[in-house]
């Protein structure tokens, strides 16, 4: 199945870390990254964490000299733990035994990951082992292991243990193993029945009860073995060693059941007591593996994108959507979470959400927008939380965090590490106000999509409402202009924070900003207009909404000021021309690898901010977020010009002065640049796809994958090469294929109704499915269609 599996031939420990966090398995309830069952934490080769969607907790450490509190996505108690030795000799070891085969395949399509292993021990013995493993898709609260063990030229005693270690802690990430790592506690231990463990702890300040049940079997030709058992425990340790006859070539099954329960669960009693009764339930590894596999079936019926003859580009977009349905599933809709921007693979920004849910919304809107929704509610639930940092700023409305964890509060560090220099330094990125932007851009994107005025009714309006209310009291009126403007805020970009020798925080008149602040606007005022009257009026009493503040809103959509410089560019932020160019190619010649240019910069006392130099598209945000009709249009109701010739020479001048230092950079430009050159497009395509398959950033993959850039390149094919977008209630279609694409297809729901989308190099074919409701508007390329359900279409192209 070779557009199914991600295939590693060899054993390499250099590779381990990478490979633990793309062979990662999770439920959107909780995930475990892919390391093998028999190692631990220790060293820098594997880290075996498990993390529970939503399972924070905070610690304070001092540095510098000051208490610095930061919440974590917490490492769980280790549940893989197995392992077995031979005639009481050393436990396995994969670096003490000459390897005769190794193979470890994750089979995204049915989510299990597989390693076959034969190896040769120093006595001579030669043993072969097919380990296969899943976390439920179909019963968020278990997991297995089967290893399918065969002695090849020896008959003797094996003993196997298996383990629940609570005694881990949260060292993922080097940079961050000077902060505070221990955020578990003990509560209890014990065994259940005579062939089951259970363990229990908590996290020491957010109290969440953790508790795993292990339940460990052997069997051989399909019949239990009678084993030899004793289960032991030490500080928040226990575990259970099984000692059995194994018989030359005869295979045994050793099979190993897990639950996992929390205090955050619904619908059940005590943690503990439930995963003790999971796991007494719990049917066989393959009993458990049927409802698995038919709940994959179902997700990749939704889901799948088809790419005609590019067989590994289908692989690496097959693994993208697989990580994210595994970050987020069916089983995260009745759970109070976000989307962290790391998945949960790792530790890599201490699991927090940022603002990647805008490159992760897209595809679930089409496919699977209860996830959406509820992702959203994770938003809305803590909007007094984001009106409270406003006012704490001295702004009205909802001011939402740059970094969000457990209640919403900002999660942003004070202080962060430059790797390169050693150096601690303020960190400031909390200043990246856009992020109530792209909150507001999801809310209306999935309205969009979905047409759930309900949604909107309840939740969506209200949080439009208060972000807009945000802009409006950070903005301000400048008569000299005639114009609004934002001070005091950082761009997408990252790279510049503030200007040369100067303490003013922050920078002006950000473009990306400003036109969504515009569009923010527009949109308010139209979700308020589209309730019904009732509502319209309980609203405006509870927010007490004033005409003078509706009033002040639509003045500013027609009015924000952007900067231009030179010939028709859209500046970055004001003053942003008055910057030094760098010297790109004798960076390069230097260093190799600039995509991280601010941390060079500071380790040779110098600054980012000096230069024209961007970490990630900025401007160019604009162009991937709207079509360029859409933009035009923005522009011109802000009484600037854009035309073509224009956005060509925008994209052009950004693209020089990029540096992308991050993953998000090249789904950006890639998208961008399809109208343009499809060659470059692709190309772009294809270096994000390859992102975190070959962590192309240096290390940073193996502490999590990029859950956006992910999910970023398989809107790129949904968005910029099959040309979805939705404009005034109409479902567009402008396809362009790159040239090495000959056709893609994919399934996408519209409004309740599904269409089977297929595009060939000369036509369009759009099938509704029957159900749902009976028609709704389609474009194709500029002509409006109604389509109705069950009737196919065709469109030549």
């Amino acid at each position: 199945m070779p557009n199914w599996t991600l295939t590693y031939d060899d054993f390499n420990p250099a590779e381990e870390p990478l490979r633990e966090s793309l062979c990662a398995l999770g439920n959107g309830y909780f995930c475990t990254r892919g390391a093998a069952e028999w190692t631990t934490g220790g060293g820098d080769v594997h880290y075996p964490g498990t993390y529970l969607s939503g399972g924070y907790n905070r610690r304070v450490t001092e540095i510098s000299g000051r208490p610095v509190e930061n919440e974590d996505l917490v490492n769980m108690p280790n549940w893989l733990l197995m392992t077995f030795r031979i005639e009481g000799g050393p436990w396995f070891d994969l670096d003490k035994v000459e390897v005769q085969h190794y193979r470890q395949e994750l089979n995204v399509e049915s989510g299990i990951l597989r390693r076959t292993i034969r190896f040769k021990d120093a006595e001579g013995r030669e043993t072969s082992f097919v380990s296969r493993r899943m976390v439920n898709m179909d019963k968020p609260h278990l997991a297995g292991i089967e290893w399918t063990m065969m002695a090849k030229n020896w008959t003797g005693k094996m003993e196997v243990r298996s383990a629940l270690d609570g005694r881990v802690s949260n060292l993922g990430v080097k940079r961050y193993r000077d902060l505070e790592p221990q955020h578990l506690e003990p509560l209890s231990m014990g065994t259940v029945g005579e062939d089951g463990i259970v363990i229990e702890v908590q996290t020491n300040g957010s109290r969440i009860q953790v508790a795993e049940g292990a339940r460990t079997r052997v069997f051989r030709n399909g019949d239990e073995v009678e084993v030899e058992r004793t289960t032991h425990q030490e500080e928040c340790y226990i575990y259970q060693d099984l000692t059995f006859t194994v018989k030359e070539s005869v295979p045994l099954r050793i099979e190993k059941a897990v639950s996992f329960y929390t205090s955050r669960d619904r619908g059940i009693y005590e943690a503990a007591i439930d995963a003790r009764t999971a796991i007494t339930r719990a049917g066989t590894f393959s009993e458990m593996l049927r409802g698995h596999i038919l709940r994959w079936e179902q997700l990749w019926r939704r889901s799948d994108i088809e790419l005609e003859q590019e067989v590994r580009t289908q692989l690496i977009l097959r693994v993208h959507i697989f990580h994210l349905l595994q970050s987020v599933s069916r089983n995260t809709v009745d759970l109070d979470v976000g989307v962290p921007a790391r998945g949960l693979h790792g530790e890599a920004y201490r699991g927090h959400i940022f603002w990647d849910e805008l490159y992760i919304f897209p595809f679930l809107n089409f496919r699977v927008p209860e996830i959406t929704h509820s992702l959203l509610l994770y938003r809305y639930r803590r909007l007094d939380e984001a009106r409270m940092l406003a006012q704490e700023h001295g702004y009205r409305g909802a001011m939402f965090p740059w970094q969000s964890g457990a209640n919403g509060r900002e999660e942003t560090q004070t202080m962060h590490l430059n790797p390169t220099s050693g150096h601690w330094l303020p960190d400031k990125s909390h200043n990246q106000r856009h992020v109530s932007a792209a909150i507001a851009f999801n809310v209306w994107q999935y309205y969009e999509t979905t047409g759930n005025r309900g949604f909107m009714s309840i939740y969506g309006t209200e949080m439009l409402l208060e972000i807009a209310r945000f802009w409006a009291s950070i903005g301000h009126y400048n008569p000299d202009r005639d114009r609004y403007e934002v001070h005091g805020v950082m761009g997408p970009d990252e790279f510049h924070e503030e200007y040369p020798g100067t303490t003013e925080v922050g920078l002006k008149n950000n473009a990306y900003t400003n036109v969504m602040v515009s569009w923010i606007m527009g949109v308010a005022l139209q979700a308020l207009d589209e309730l019904l009257d009732y509502r319209r009026q309980e609203l405006r009493e509870t927010l007490q909404l004033t005409d003078e503040e509706i009033s002040l809103w639509a003045d500013m959509s027609h009015k924000m000021f952007i900067p231009f410089h030179g010939d028709g560019i859209i500046s970055q932020f004001e003053g942003y021309e008055d910057l030094k160019e760098l010297d790109w190619d004798g960076y390069c010649e230097k260093y190799g690898d600039i995509h991280r240019l601010d941390r060079i910069l500071e380790a040779e006392g110098d600054s980012a901010n000096n230069y024209k130099l961007s970490k990630q598209a900025d401007t160019l945000m604009l162009f991937y977020l709207f079509s360029h009709e859409g933009l035009r249009n923005i522009f011109a109701n802000l009484g600037y010009p854009l035309d073509e010739d224009m956005i060509g020479r925008n994209i052009e001048y950004y693209e020089a002065r990029t540096s992308h230092g991050s993953t998000l950079s090249n789904i950006v430009h890639a998208a961008i640049s399809a109208r343009y050159d499809r060659d470059k497009s692709w190309q772009m395509f294809c270096q994000a796809l390859e992102s975190d398959i070959y962590d192309i950033q240096g290390g940073t993959t193996k502490e999590g994958i990029h859950l956006g850039a992910m999910a970023g390149t398989v809107d790129l094919v949904q968005r910029g090469y099959m040309g979805v977008e939705i404009r005034d209630g109409v479902l567009f279609f402008d396809p362009l294929l790159p040239q090495k694409l000959n056709g893609l297809s994919f399934n996408m729901r519209y409004r309740g109704m599904w269409l089977d989308v297929r595009l060939t190099d000369d036509k369009l074919i759009i099938s509704p499915r029957p159900g749902g409701p009976d028609m709704v508007r389609i474009g194709v390329r500029d002509k409006v269609y109604y389509l109705k359900s069950g009737y196919r279409r065709e469109f030549p192209l």
